[in-house]
């Protein structure tokens, strides 16, 4: 994919274009047969020999393990929908807050449980063909470097989730997310560029892979180019406060604009590889399959790049409000750019108005929006949908994938009117 310049490689939809097309010429020559009879070979369903079984054995002991071992931090049913191993914010705590989500109010996500990690003798690994230097810190280490702050959003791609049954009437794979599986928060940690630039990262190296210390060693690989852009951290504290266990201490590494997944937490290894770099969770998940999706080999469907677009009213599914008068906030978000337009239907999308915008609107995080509503008793349902800076505008429907990723429709909300 000559074609596609280095530099574009921070868009990561782009990058795995590349990363599958370079893939397919090596596996050809390989195997000692044509790209084109690979590709038929692959739809006739041998995909999974490609890259084997790389769903890593632990995963059977790790989902045995009981709920109460799951997540550190207090997660009160007023607070958070309960999912095991996985805590979805409630959106009406955030009402009346400031930009931010407080650290207590986050989202969790685990694809098992939370690892106690001591500080002390945690060590970050930097190793790999691309780098001259391998490396290993300390925390003490990493913390003494120039650190920078940002303020930036983190969101589950399975967000969502769960409307894709009220559209198609049977469930997607996965957590029924609503639309709780994000939080913006303000990020302090080192560049990782930084710490590349440390190891003596080579003109040559080509993808850098992340790895966590959970039980999975959950790892997804990134360009080069963006792992050294300006907001790509590895970052040790959030709002302030030293980053808390569920949500990646000692450090985790913060991907804006890509899904979840991409952020590792309790980051404890970082392959850097003049070759393309894949692992599970760019082949076998995170990846669309559905009848509007081709596969992208060696994924089985096609790989997930950013995250979309959505908005939320800080209010309960269903939520019951007196008649009156009544001052109706949300948020909507945007992975492509900031926030320029947000409508509000209060007739099932026969007509819209505009929503109030506040300031900051930060990409890519979000924007607060309000409007005054003058409730009647009855049954309602409202409607949101926002616009971003590059045109992007959340759609009516979406196409439906088995694992129920990417959902940024525009949703109903319910709500009773007494």
């Amino acid at each position: 994919m000559a074609w596609i310049h280095d530099s574009d490689l921070q868009h990561e939809a782009l990058y795995q274009v590349a990363r599958a097309d370079e893939f397919m010429w090596q596996r050809s020559r390989a195997l000692g047969i044509s790209r084109r009879r690979l590709l038929q070979w692959l739809a006739a369903g041998g995909a999974s020999v490609l890259v084997g079984d790389a769903w890593p054995r632990q995963a059977q002991a790790a989902q045995a393990a009981s709920s109460q071992e799951l997540v550190v931090k207090p997660t009160p049913p007023e607070l958070f929908f309960d999912y095991g191993s996985n805590k979805e914010m409630r959106w009406q705590n955030m009402s009346q807050r400031g930009y931010v989500v407080p650290n207590e109010l986050f989202f969790v996500r685990n694809h098992t449980r939370t690892p106690r990690i001591d500080v002390s003798t945690w060590r970050l690994k930097v190793e790999g063909s691309g780098v001259r230097r391998p490396l290993e810190l300390a925390y003490d280490t990493l913390r003494s470097m120039p650190s920078v702050s940002v303020i930036r959003g983190v969101e589950c791609a399975g967000n969502g989730r769960s409307f894709f049954e009220n559209a198609y009437g049977k469930k997607a794979q996965g957590t029924q997310w609503k639309l709780g599986a994000i939080g913006v928060a303000e990020w302090t940690g080192v560049r990782l560029r930084d710490v590349l630039d440390r190891a003596g990262l080579k003109r040559t190296a080509k993808d850098v892979m992340p790895e966590g210390l959970d039980d999975l060693k959950v790892r997804r690989p990134m360009s080069v180019a963006k792992a050294v852009a300006e907001d790509t951290i590895l970052a040790y504290a959030m709002n302030s406060e030293p980053l808390p266990p569920d949500h990646g201490s000692p450090v985790r590494v913060l991907v804006p604009g890509w899904i979840g997944v991409a952020n590792i937490k309790w980051v404890g290894r970082i392959e850097v590889s003049e070759e393309a770099l894949f692992s599970h969770w760019n082949t076998d998940t995170y990846i669309l399959i559905g009848s509007d999706y081709q596969p992208n080999p060696p994924a089985k469907g096609l790989v997930l790049s950013r995250q979309n677009l959505k908005s939320a009213l800080e209010l309960d599914m269903g939520a019951q409000l007196q008649a009156g008068r009544h001052r109706m906030t949300g948020r909507s978000w945007s992975a492509f750019g900031k926030i320029t337009r947000v409508e509000y239907s209060l007739d099932r999308g026969l007509t819209w108005q505009l929503a109030r915008l506040q300031e900051p609107r930060i990409s890519p995080a979000w924007a607060r929006w309000d409007f005054d509503w003058d409730a009647r008793p009855g049954q309602h349902t409202i409607r949101v949908r926002a616009a971003d800076e590059h045109g992007h505008a959340q759609p009516e429907n979406v196409p439906w994938n088995e694992q129920g990723y990417l959902y940024d429709a525009v949703v109903d909300h319910p709500v009773i009117v007494a």
